[in-house]
């Protein structure tokens, strides 16, 4: 089991940024996977970006790709989403997620984490 809590969300102008963080707990922190996703009301949880365990392999969505950076800090068992150029589309609940490696992964499905925390806010306004 692992227990996932992010920080870092808030409120700022667009072309601003922000950095998220997601502390683990539990299991060693190089087992996983992470990833990040987003959500808005009525809309499905959209992938953001992934990082695989050991190698730190990156995945982006196209919509973040340039602007956004994924980074994982295994000493500290803790990822981090640095965001930049925020535009206002970017504004949801961003979640951090973890999936065991060694299991079947794919990094932009949220069915690949079983693992997740309990969501950070991300305002952009225009």
């Amino acid at each position: 089991q692992v227990q996932l809590v992010e920080s870092g969300g808030g409120s700022v102008q667009a072309g601003g940024s922000l950095r998220l963080s997601c502390a683990a707990s539990g299991r060693t922190f190089t087992v996983y996977h992470m990833g990040w996703f987003r959500q808005v009301p009525g809309k499905d949880r959209e992938f953001v970006a992934a990082i695989t365990g050991t190698s730190g392999g990156t995945y982006y969505a196209d919509s973040v790709k340039g602007r956004f950076t994924i980074s994982r800090d295994n000493a500290k068992n803790t990822m981090y989403l640095q965001l930049n150029r925020l535009a206002p589309e970017d504004t949801a609940v961003y979640y951090c997620a973890a999936a065991i490696s060694g299991r079947s992964y794919i990094p932009g499905l949220t069915t690949s984490y079983p693992y997740w925390g309990q969501g950070t806010q991300v305002t952009v306004s225009s």
